[in-house]
């Protein structure tokens, strides 16, 4: 049976890129495009990186119910559309879900059987190591995004899984494992030798086995601070 994946991560923490490596390796999945009133970005193309629609557009979608979820980040809104979900899922392969903080928990209200799994940086300097290179924002709107993210990461408890994305094919490999062991867990099958090796992977990446790893990602964002409720 399909299930819906949430992906979720910083800006720059690079789930787009691992959501397409993911879709490359298994056929079994598809992805919801999703929608955003920010304009293209040099090589986007539209229908298959998002659908770009006016602010009017986007608003009409939002009345008429049209989206699982939508909410405004750093000045643009973005939206999951309840068609792509059930296009893909009607096709009966599990959906990737590209969706920030505040969508996913409002996505995972709606459905609450979805897979979600957040994607951490290592470290703050490596964040911003990588908002630099891609060359595409301002030091204004770096600095916002990199707050940002200190905010986006403190939620880390609301997920089911957790990926530190420091090498980005052992990532995209991981989140692989994540999907196979979900499947297998909701279909009762037992998983063969090496599946068994892979589920023991993605177990590693719980939330409950997970939580040592993201205290020091949350210090590097800020030295003093404390353990977040909870952990």
């Amino acid at each position: 049976m399909p299930f819906p994946i949430i992906l979720s991560s910083p800006s720059g923490g690079g789930k787009t890129t691992i959501a397409h490596k993911l879709l490359a390796m298994r056929s079994d999945v598809g992805y919801s495009v999703s929608c955003t009133t920010r304009p293209p970005r040099e090589g986007e193309v539209e229908g298959k990186d998002y659908h770009f629609l006016s602010v009017e557009k986007f608003k009409r979608g939002q009345k008429a119910d049209e989206f699982a979820e939508s909410a405004e980040v750093h000045g643009h809104l973005y939206g999951t559309l309840r068609a792509e979900v059930e296009r893909v899922l009607a096709s009966g392969r599990h959906v990737i879900m590209d969706i920030d903080v505040q969508g996913a928990s409002k996505t995972k209200e709606k459905i609450p059987d979805a897979v979600s799994i957040f994607i951490l940086p290592p470290d703050r300097d490596k964040l911003e190591w990588r908002l630099r290179t891609r060359g595409l924002d301002s030091e204004e709107v770096i600095r916002r995004r990199l707050d940002t993210a200190r905010r986006e990461i403190e939620n880390y408890s609301k997920y089911d899984y957790i990926l530190v994305n420091n090498v980005l094919e052992q990532s995209a490999d991981q989140l692989r494992d994540i999907v196979l062991a979900e499947r297998l867990l909701r279909s009762g099958a037992k998983p063969s030798g090496e599946e068994g090796q892979r589920v023991a992977i993605a177990q590693a990446c719980r939330l409950e086995q997970a939580r040592g790893r993201v205290q020091p990602i949350l210090a590097s964002f800020n030295p003093h601070a404390v353990k977040v409720k909870g952990t």
